[in-house]
């Protein structure tokens, strides 16, 4: 994640969008990536004003490594009614740590705290990762999948290149009560595989993308108690502005584009969407 930490910080910043009618929620975030910055820095707060002023008013910061994690605890507890943790090992950083064991001890520690509400990002990436590594993700996967469960926290699942797998590997352990896939990227008919079994469906700004059509479809098709929205920030900005440094203000560009391919009112969405994050990730105050 590191180099990947440095290309976007050089990337130009995206302009802030038209204000939605109604306030909601970036429900998939990296702000220690958008900013450079401390948990309780003022570049945060910024970060956090800019999308509060077109209403997107609270952030669920996600995990990725050991030490991420901790940033994101010390997040959620200075930006109390705006910021909630997820914690995890990111599927890409499970083969390549040093000690496995530890970092695993460091997580379950981190997940007792009040304000971590979800087990992410974990799940599977067969993208970057050498089919010889895979056994490694797929453990770490499962050991993930039973912490969300002893810990009844919602799953925020990473599935890249690796649907089959992800879909098995919750059916052989059992899926948490509140599965989350985030940055969905699936087609129609593993939309509705997700759906039929009850997993929370999160879009991204690939909904916005040309080369997205099945994303387009998918999101037709999930209820509203099974949807959420997210920036995946600083990756992923949406049209017109994909290839620049996203934010969670974004969230209002990607809902007009729900709202669009679903037919719904504006306002309605932006409203459901804040309910759910609020039903799966509870309060932010």
């Amino acid at each position: 994640m590191a180099d990947r930490h440095n290309r976007e910080l050089d990337r130009p910043l995206a302009p802030l969008p038209r204000p939605l009618p109604v306030a909601t929620v970036d429900s998939h975030a990296h702000l220690e990536i958008v900013t450079d910055a401390a948990p309780d820095s003022l570049e945060v707060g910024e970060v956090l004003a800019q999308a509060k002023s077109v209403g997107i008013n609270r952030v669920v910061q996600v995990g990725y490594s050991a030490e991420q994690s901790q940033w994101c605890v010390d997040a959620a507890q200075h930006w109390v009614g705006s910021v909630l943790a997820a914690v995890a090992l990111h599927p890409n950083e499970a083969p390549v740590v040093k000690d496995l064991a530890y970092d695993f001890s460091i997580i379950e520690k981190l997940a007792q705290h009040p304000r971590v509400r979800a087990i992410g990002e974990t799940g599977l990436d067969y993208f970057r990762t050498e089919p010889e590594l895979r056994n490694i993700q797929q453990e770490s996967f499962k050991w993930h999948i039973q912490l969300a469960k002893k810990t009844n926290k919602a799953l925020v699942i990473h599935d890249r290149d690796s649907h089959a797998d992800v879909l098995s590997i919750l059916l052989e352990v059992g899926a948490p009560e509140k599965t989350v896939f985030h940055c969905f990227s699936g087609d129609v008919e593993m939309a509705k595989t997700c759906i039929d079994r009850g997993y929370v469906l999160s879009f991204a700004g690939t909904l916005t993308f040309k080369n997205a059509p099945q994303l387009r479809e998918a999101v037709k098709l999930v209820p509203h108690e099974q949807l959420l929205v997210e920036t995946d920030s600083p990756f992923l900005a949406p049209m017109p502005n994909r290839g620049s440094h996203n934010s969670p203000a974004h969230i209002a560009t990607i809902v007009r584009a729900m709202a669009d391919e679903r037919n719904e009112d504006l306002g309605e969405l932006a409203s459901a969407l804040s309910v759910n994050a609020e039903r799966i990730f509870g309060s932010f105050a």
